[in-house]
């Protein structure tokens, strides 16, 4: 096994992967394929060098795999390597340009997250698919029944009120046929929805046993869900260089169109983590509505903010203000404090 080889471009895949490795002098030493079965017996006969690779479906794991033989594992977001890609695409050319790219000085890397990080995220996402069932069925029953006058309310009172319409037997608005037809989806969203309230037990049972998610818990407009989540995607906060950066990762700072030493800001970019930038922006909506119910008394600021902006705006502003001090409070060690953090 050639002993020269300092760098690696390993390019994923679920089969047959791809490796370009170069030696010291940038000269290309080896360009093979590997199968999935051969790839941690070949990278154990090889010196620790620097492994880079997409950060992309497996990715965590082979980091994993291949940190814990020596190597040095970089994984780099798709993106930034693409530009080093020549001519057209093949597996042979996209492991040419990691190796590449994982060698330049200002290339930005993905933290390795652990099985638990990634046991946490798989929690987050399963739940997400029931939610998404519940509101396909929901919609689903709503429309069916509006076709015979049925129109419930919005919410879950009115959901509750659909499911005692179809078990009503003596209801003759609806057709035996229709019922028969949608008493069988009812019955599955009732299983959904069992199931999104155990996904919540869960996360609610890692939330408590995390100190890190504790802390972000007493930011407003952070719960469980948004604090766990953040856990799960942020194994090193420190890799922001400031809450700023934290939330363009989220993609919640305005896209910049800037030339001539002149700023030109526009929409947010919406870049980076749409599932976490989703929960930002439904807590900072509950927060808004919330103090329009008690008035303000204890954010005067957002009533100020909303007599000039519309309430999508103002949340966004406001999702953009709790991702910075998510990134203060996990980076600093401290708790939420609100005549710092919130003016009046």
């Amino acid at each position: 096994m050639d002993k020269s080889i300092t760098v690696i471009g390993l390019d994923l895949a679920k089969s047959v992967f791809q490796v370009h490795g170069i030696n010291a002098e940038g000269e290309v030493v080896v360009r093979r394929k590997l199968s999935r079965s051969r790839v941690l017996a070949y990278f154990n006969q090889l010196e620790p060098c620097l492994v880079g690779m997409e950060a992309c479906a497996t990715a965590h794991y082979w980091g994993r795999e291949l940190r814990a033989l020596g190597h040095n594992v970089k994984l780099m977001p798709p993106q930034f390597v693409k530009p080093y890609l020549k001519s057209q695409k093949n597996d042979m050319r996209d492991a040419e340009a990691i190796c590449e790219a994982v060698t330049r000085p200002t290339m930005r890397f993905v933290p390795i997250k652990t099985p638990d990080q990634q046991a946490l995220l798989a929690l987050h996402g399963v739940r997400d698919h029931w939610v998404r069932l519940s509101t396909r069925l929901i919609n689903t029953l709503r429309g069916y029944l509006a076709e015979f006058g049925i129109v419930a309310a919005r919410g879950r009172m009115g959901v509750e009120a659909i499911l005692d319409t179809l078990a009503d037997d003596q209801d003759e608005r609806i057709p035996d046929l229709a019922r028969e037809c949608l008493r069988p989806l009812a019955s599955e969203l009732r299983h959904v929805k069992r199931q999104i309230l155990e996904m919540d037990r869960k996360i609610l049972k890692a939330h408590r046993a995390n100190s890190i998610c504790q802390r972000l818990e007493t930011i407003p407009g952070v719960g469980p869900v948004i604090a766990t989540r953040v856990v799960a995607e942020v194994p090193d906060p420190k890799i922001f260089k400031s809450g700023r950066a934290f939330s363009a990762w989220v993609g919640l700072v305005p896209k910049q169109h800037s030339s001539g030493g002149r700023d030109r800001m526009g929409r947010i970019t919406k870049t980076g983590n749409p599932e976490l930038r989703r929960l930002l922006v439904a807590g900072a909506m509950s927060m808004i509505i919330r103090a329009k119910q008690l008035g303000f008394t204890k954010h005067p600021w957002l009533s100020r903010l909303l007599e000039r902006k519309p309430m999508m705006v103002v949340a966004i502003a406001m999702a953009n203000k709790i991702g910075r001090m998510i990134w203060a409070l996990m980076v600093k060690g401290e708790k939420f404090n609100p005549a710092k953090l919130m003016p009046a």
